[in-house]
Parts: C-alpha cells; sequence; structure tokens
C-alpha cells in the first residue's frame, strides 16, 4: 500500500498556467490598444468586471467558447491569443511594451482628427531621426 507521500494525485489541477497568463496578457494587449476599459469589455462579452480582470491576469482560465467570443469582439482570431507563446514564457510586459500600448491607448482618445494626424506626423520625423 503506498504511503501518503507516494500517493498520485487523480484530481485535474484547475489551476492556470503560463500559457493562461500569456492568453490574458494578449487579450489586456489588445483592449488597450483598441481604447476599451475592462468594464467595457465585460460588458460586450457578458461577463462581470472582476472576471475579465481575473481572464486578463491568468488567474481564470478561459473556455474556448469564451475564447472565440473575445476575439469577435476584440477583431483578432483566436490564434492571435497564443501568438508568441513559444517565444515568450513571460507574460511580464517590457516597459517599453507597457509604453507602446500606453500610447496606443492615449492616442485612440484623442477626439480630434487633427491632434491625431499631428501626432502621427510627430511619431513619423522622430523615427527618421532615429
Amino acid at each position: 500500500m503506498p504511503s501518503a507521500m507516494q500517493k498520485i494525485s487523480t484530481k485535474p489541477q484547475n489551476r492556470a498556467t503560463d500559457t493562461d497568463r500569456h492568453v490574458g496578457a494578449r487579450i489586456r494587449e489588445r483592449r488597450i490598444m483598441l481604447g476599451l476599459s475592462q468594464q467595457q469589455m465585460a460588458d460586450l462579452i457578458g461577463v462581470t468586471y472582476q472576471q475579465a480582470h481575473k481572464y486578463e491576469r491568468g488567474i481564470n482560465r478561459i473556455s474556448a467558447g469564451r475564447l472565440y467570443e473575445i476575439g469577435h469582439v476584440l477583431g483578432v482570431m483566436v490564434g492571435y491569443f497564443y501568438e508568441g507563446l513559444e517565444a515568450q514564457r513571460s507574460s511580464e510586459l517590457t516597459a517599453r511594451q507597457r509604453m507602446c500600448l500606453e500610447l496606443a491607448r492615449n492616442f485612440s482618445i484623442i477626439s480630434n482628427e487633427r491632434h491625431q494626424e499631428a501626432l502621427s506626423q510627430l511619431a513619423r520625423v522622430l523615427a527618421s531621426d532615429s
């Protein structure tokens, strides 16, 4: 008879994995790119703000059907959420990635098209100087 230390658990592990965290990070990136708040996304996919937050943090796993729905709302195919999974095993954003996401979010909030165009031109000029 096996001892307590030798017993093998037959219970499925429902804990989030690195893959869940990666998918959550990709959802967050896309949501921010579109200028949506977590609450807006939650409303669009029919879950609470807390649930959307848990999805993005990789705390709760996302079913295939829910991921399909999230992809539809965010305008991407399901495969988008898995891109870069092999290359980047960590879901931590670098400071540069965080800055780029913030820039995209703030740009999408600007309602004046002339201001958006001016900012876009500024970015082109600064990029060409590099």
